[in-house]
């Protein structure tokens, strides 16, 4: 059996590479049911499992634990392993919480490479947690910004983002206005353990794309469910977010949309992705994302695949 520490992960995980590799990926049949899940504790604090495979090939589980109220540490850790489907036996044990930081980020950055309006300058990254460097060097991989802003609701978080990013060279700048980082952006990705929206309707500006990674459960939110019928809206996974998607769920639930203007799932975006997606120039442009688990081990297969290349 073979193990895979968050520097392996990450060496085998360049994010053009990956986000290629989920375009494909999601093409093929990848069995990946409801994730299970579990609160240990009784409160904030939960357990997800995310089962995925192939036939006859390859099975995947991933152990999430999400503690929202770690300070010290990150509040999402995972762990990975992957089963035979010809035999049963373990094939391999990975780093989850680096496997998800990248699936998530490569997933948004393809989706933006599809929605986002191709003049597109700015980037704002909204949330200072773990995934916000992962976000923003996924994007910087898919689209040449002239701008990165990050914002988060305390100050020195946001500049220590933007000192990570440096240190990776890519230039950034820490926002304290909220609403003045919208009005600059073209491209707007947020990442937060949000319960309550921060991000307010009237703030998003006509051709701006937004994708919401956080809100994972049915009652989390980053933006107002009033966006969504200003927008066009885009899921990771129509099942998944129909049945814990945020501020999507939220806005069907109080009839501002319906389940049927979910316009595509990201591997409907990914097989066309010349398509014009897009209705005009100034159209919203949403992809939602709570995570699902065939993008787990599509990412996994590709781990493998990378020590095997690098063995000869």
């Amino acid at each position: 059996m073979q193990f895979f520490d968050q520097a392996a992960v990450a060496q085998a995980l360049p994010y053009p590479a990956l986000i290629d590799a989920l375009a494909t990926g999601l093409q093929q049949a990848i069995a990946s049911p409801p994730r299970s899940v579990y609160t240990p504790n009784g409160d904030n604090s939960m357990v997800l499992i995310m089962p995925a495979w192939k036939a006859q090939e390859t099975m995947g589980v991933k152990l999430v634990s999400i503690w929202p109220g770690n300070t010290a540490s990150s509040a999402v850790s995972a762990v990975y392993v992957m089963l035979s489907c010809e035999d049963g036996h373990p094939v391999a044990v990975l780093d989850g919480t680096e496997l998800t930081l990248r699936r998530t980020a490569a997933a948004a950055a393809l989706a933006a490479r599809i929605l986002a309006r191709q003049n597109s300058q700015t980037l704002a990254i909204l949330g200072t947690g773990s995934l916000s460097v992962p976000l923003a060097v996924a994007h910087a991989s898919v689209m040449d910004f002239k701008n990165i802003l990050v914002w988060g609701r305390h100050p020195q978080k946001a500049q220590d983002v933007v000192t990570s990013l440096a240190r990776q060279g890519i230039q950034a700048k820490a926002s304290s206005d909220l609403q003045a980082t919208l009005a600059q952006a073209d491209v707007v990705c947020a990442a937060s353990t949000a319960t309550a929206p921060f991000i307010r309707s009237a703030w998003v500006m006509p051709g701006t794309h937004l994708g919401l990674m956080g809100a994972f459960t049915p009652n989390m939110a980053e933006a107002e469910p009033a966006l969504m019928p200003r927008a066009q809206v885009f899921a990771d996974s129509r099942d998944a977010i129909l049945q814990k998607g945020g501020e999507v769920l939220q806005a069907i639930q109080q009839g501002l949309m319906t389940a049927g203007d979910i316009q595509a799932e990201l591997a409907e975006l990914a097989a066309a992705p010349q398509r014009a997606w897009r209705q005009s120039e100034d159209a919203i442009t949403v992809f939602k994302s709570v995570g699902f688990a065939a993008l787990d081990l599509i990412a996994a297969e590709r781990v493998l695949a990378a020590r095997q290349t690098a063995a000869g």
